[in-house]
């Protein structure tokens, strides 16, 4: 089996942590940028095991990057969209089609393969409802396979976390 294939399966195994896991993925989720040391300070160990234990989570996928969190107002992406797509057509090569096409779609920064009513769910940005609109009729309505789309403007955000581990 290639590695490829192996680190494939592998990705969507759970992983065992332990509690000083845990505590290194806390402090990471508060704040990527700080050192092993400042960490390690704060879990009680020394940086050897929090730096091993850093590069083992890395390695098996349970960290999978570190980013920047921006603020969408402030980068000019001020108007967010959740956007409900189903597909005319529902097979195999259909999906994968319009899966492909979203990837393209800069605006798109989230997209969830969903059930019920709708296939999927985007979570859109643009700079203003001109934007939006240049974007839902000139890229998305376009995109091969769109059966129907439903627009649901965010008026305020309440809660927006990426923290996984309490």
């Amino acid at each position: 089996m290639s590695k490829a294939t192996q680190k494939d399966e592998s990705t969507n195994a759970p992983v065992s942590l332990d509690e000083k896991d845990l505590a290194i993925l806390r402090e990471l989720q508060q704040n990527a940028r700080a050192t092993v040391k400042e960490i390690a300070d704060k879990v009680h160990l020394t940086t050897t095991p929090v730096h091993e234990r850093i590069k083992r989570m890395e390695e098996s996928g349970v960290i999978r990057q570190y980013a920047a969190l921006l603020d969408h107002s402030k980068v000019k992406k001020g108007l967010m969209v959740i956007c409900y797509v189903s597909l005319k057509q529902h097979n195999k090569n259909a999906g994968a089609r319009f899966i492909k096409s979203i990837h393209e779609l800069h605006e798109v920064i989230e997209c969830y393969n969903i059930s019920g009513e709708f296939d999927f769910m985007l979570k859109v940005v643009a700079e203003s409802m001109d934007a939006y609109y240049n974007f839902h009729v000139n890229k998305l309505s376009q995109a091969e396979n769109i059966g129907h789309v439903q627009s649901v403007f965010v008026m305020g955000i309440i809660k927006q976390t990426h923290v996984l581990v309490n």
